[in-house]
């Protein structure tokens, strides 16, 4: 939770929100591929990549 707390006061004290998309697709992708990894869907999700 930390660092959360530290990624969001570097994005808000130096004006870097046009990060925080950039974050969050990547967190997506992440979280979509440890998910689908031993699911019967992971070949149609690795052939988006």
């Amino acid at each position: 939770m930390e660092f959360l707390h530290d990624l969001w006061s570097f994005l808000r004290i130096r004006k870097k929100f046009w990060l925080l998309p950039l974050i969050l697709v990547l967190l997506v992708f992440g979280v979509l591929i440890v998910l689908t990894s031993g699911s019967a869907i992971a070949p149609f999700i690795y052939t988006i990549f």
